[in-house]
């Protein structure tokens, strides 16, 4: 994440193990690396549940990034995120990238919850979640992204086993 700050994709990729496209050092991705090594800076041992690129292929490309914003709080919920560059949208990666962090929450004994925010205006993600057991909970404001609804579906009915990627 450090070199992604600093824009070398080059150095960046060879910690991966994969090369990385531009989309890994927009602005947004920027900040993104930014408050997550300060997580990590804060508790090391959360790094483990923090940000991941997305590989498809024997060729290794990396298609996006997910994760989680972080540990399970005390009542155990963990918010996901997830990201697909542009160039490989609208071919089922996001819905991929949901299903594994889903597999991954359900199998932690001590994540009850998972949670997605969503801006109501963007409608590939909230068709991402649709058939997975999300349920509306509420809305809250994001200083980065504004306005958000707020989805959560129990782990253990998480799975990912009602659809397939």
């Amino acid at each position: 994440m450090s070199a992604l700050l600093e824009g070398d994709l080059s150095a960046a990729g060879r910690a991966a193990g994969v090369p990385l496209s531009d989309y890994f050092v927009t602005d947004r991705a920027r900040w993104l690396w930014r408050f997550r090594l300060g997580q990590i800076a804060a508790d090391p041992g959360h790094a483990r549940w923090m940000a991941r690129q997305a590989v498809i292929g024997e060729e290794g490309v990396v298609v996006g990034h997910c994760g989680f914003h972080g540990p399970p709080d005390e009542a155990g919920m963990v918010e996901i995120g997830y990201s697909v560059a542009p160039d490989f949208r609208r071919r089922g990666y996001a819905r991929a990238m949901l299903v594994e962090l889903l597999r991954r929450a359900a199998g932690e004994s001590v994540v009850t919850t998972v949670r997605a925010t969503i801006s109501p205006d963007n409608v590939a993600s909230l068709a991402t979640i649709a058939g997975f057991g999300f349920v509306e909970v509420g809305e809250q404001w994001d200083e980065e992204d504004g306005r958000e609804l707020v989805f959560e579906v129990r782990a253990d009915l998480a799975s990912g086993t009602r659809q397939k990627a």
